[in-house]
């Protein structure tokens, strides 16, 4: 039977979302740790980070991403919290090299597995390689990591089929759609009804729209029961029009529609046996 349980991820900053925007934003590694902290209380069992240099721009240099999660976790620790972290490996300008290297140091339960490039927003290519991906997936089943596969367009269902059947991602697949990316699939029931029916067997899958999709995909995901949802100011910045959020305020709400919905809250502990993951630290 379908566990009725709901993951909440909070995905804390992204690579864009500037201060110039919203000064909620966390960028420095402080920020980051007290979000991630103030976000596990809220009910978020998972977050998902980004890191960023001294300017506040994104940055996928190993030494500062260590620092930057080791001080995540200390802070968890102190308030006695169980959190999931799930570290990006998305990052076009750099290096593939770079994009790799902090995954076996920090060896994390879950990292991002982007299975696709594309013209992101119309602006610039989301470079995700065939090369990379290989050995992103490679990497993952050697240190017991487990890929998010999120899926911004149609195409890349076919792809992580594709690197299923060529053995560099092991089932069951963890698809994280994220929807109404200018250049991807819109946030709309129309994209869900064409990306559900293509999951491979036995998968779960979570979901979030972009800006003013943010809403209206939680109340799809919810509808079709998915696993989980994932809010947070790298997908969007406000509560409602007009009134910037926290993240934690953010985590709240999709606690609060989840329980509307009949779905009791996953703890940490709950969402790893959802999802298979391997504790490692």
């Amino acid at each position: 039977m379908k566990s009725k349980k709901l993951i909440i991820t909070a995905a804390l900053c992204g690579a864009g979302t500037m201060k110039s925007q919203t000064p909620y934003v966390p960028v420095t590694p402080e920020e980051i740790a007290a979000d991630a902290v103030a976000c596990a209380k809220a009910g978020a069992s998972v977050i998902h980070i980004h890191v960023r240099d001294d300017e506040g721009k994104n940055t996928m240099e190993t030494e500062r991403f260590c620092y930057v999660v080791n001080l995540v976790r200390e802070e968890l620790a102190k308030a006695n919290l169980d959190a999931i972290l799930n570290l990006t490996s998305s990052g076009s300008k750099f290096s593939e090299d770079m994009r790799l290297a902090h995954l076996p140091i920090l060896k994390p339960e879950m990292c991002s597995y982007d299975p696709g490039s594309m013209n992101w927003a119309n602006s610039y290519i989301f470079a995700n390689s065939p090369s990379f991906l290989e050995r992103l997936g490679t990497l993952c089943q050697k240190e017991a990591i487990k890929p998010e596969c999120e899926v911004f367009d149609g195409g890349m269902m076919g792809n992580i089929e594709y690197y299923m059947k060529k053995g560099f991602l092991s089932s069951p697949i963890h698809y994280q759609f994220v929807l109404g990316v200018s250049g991807g699939m819109p946030g709309n029931a129309d994209s869900l009804a064409y990306l559900l029916p293509k999951m491979l067997p036995g998968s779960t899958w979570s979901i979030t729209g972009i800006g003013k999709d943010h809403l209206p995909c939680m109340l799809l995901g919810l509808a079709e029961g998915c696993d989980g949802l994932r809010v947070g100011l790298e997908d969007n910045i406000f509560l409602e029009k007009g009134v910037l959020a926290t993240n934690a305020q953010l985590v709240e709400r999709a606690c609060k529609l989840g329980e509307l919905a009949g779905r009791t809250i996953a703890t940490a502990a709950d969402a790893r046996e959802l999802l298979g993951l391997t504790k490692h630290v």
